[in-house]
């Protein structure tokens, strides 16, 4: 694909331009950045869902720019569900600083549940020691630093597990341009088949009469046969459906060329095509047509599970 090749040009170390074209919901990417005097490093995971979801994991260190690094993610992904996790490399430790006012809370609480419990008992400052939060151990990096730190690595990551998704992406338009060509064939085949069953119901009603002629001496006028065969013939016209098919395949088409995700509109277009094709269906009074039919539903759905994974 052309986006690839702009990837393959960029230059050493920046980010990587998104691809262009259909993306698959799965992929993996590794992105880094110097933060202090170590290096952060970011991992990101998908997998296909109908909606965003999105989890993120960084280090006690990082722990408070978590909600940051969500906001970078959701203002690029889209649909699927998405892991993103960090760790450091190489990071000094920054002192521990001791949170005095949790501190003193946390102990205070310790005595009046010993009060309550043990009277008497000694509780020695080291009981703090095991409670979480009371000690901050965040880096010695500002903010404006760690955010630019976690932006970079953010960006390369996700610039990998785009072309990830972008080459599967251009696999997965390949299979559905092929599957979406096998039912325009059948569609064409139904309609070339439709016309023809006027005839074919005249005369498997003439058929019919004449037996019930044999049989009970009943005759039938010549006027109602065909006023039957008439109803028939519009009680099993398929005309339109056909047209909406048609349609229905034709910005399926144009879709699998865009470079918006497309993944819900496709799934629309495959609901509308099933209507289409059990409506053809219920009208069908002809085997050959209804084994048509069959063969397109069933291309209907090849399609619709390879859109799952389309974003």
């Amino acid at each position: 694909m052309r986006s690839s090749s702009l990837l393959a040009t960029r230059a050493p170390g920046a980010p990587s331009a998104y691809s262009r074209g259909m993306r698959s919901m799965t992929g993996f990417g590794v992105g880094e950045a110097p933060i202090g005097d170590g290096r952060l490093l970011l991992e990101a995971r998908s997998l296909n869902h109908r909606f965003l979801e999105l989890r993120v994991a960084l280090p006690p260190e990082l722990a408070g720019q978590t909600a940051y690094l969500e906001q970078l993610a959701r203002a690029r992904l889209h649909r699927g569900r998405y892991a993103i996790a960090a760790r450091l490399v190489g990071v000094s430790a920054a002192t521990p600083r001791l949170d005095l006012g949790r501190a003193r809370a946390a102990y205070r609480a310790l005595s009046e549940l010993r009060d309550e419990l043990a009277p008497g008992t000694e509780l020695p400052l080291t009981a703090l020691t095991s409670l979480p939060g009371l000690f901050d151990g965040s880096l010695d990096v500002d903010e404006t630093t760690t955010r630019a730190s976690l932006r970079e690595a953010f960006e390369h990551a996700l610039g990998a597990l785009d072309t990830m998704r972008a080459a599967e992406g251009a696999a997965l338009a390949r299979t559905l341009r092929a599957q979406l060509e096998e039912a325009r064939g059948l569609c064409n085949a139904i309609a070339e088949r439709s016309p023809m069953l006027v005839g074919l119901y005249r005369q498997r009603l003439r058929e019919r009469v004449a037996q019930l002629g044999r049989d009970c001496g009943i005759e039938l006028e010549p006027g109602r046969l065909e006023a039957e065969v008439v109803l028939l013939g519009e009680r099993s016209d398929v005309s339109e459906e056909i047209d909406r098919l048609g349609s229905h395949f034709d910005q399926f088409a144009a879709l699998l060329g865009g470079i918006e995700p497309v993944g819900r509109t496709l799934e629309f277009l495959l609901q509308e095509m099933a209507r289409e094709a059990n409506t053809i269906g219920s009208k069908s009074q002809d085997a050959v047509l209804a084994q048509r039919v069959v063969d397109l539903k069933a291309w209907i759905e090849r399609m619709r599970e390879q859109v799952q994974n389309v974003e």
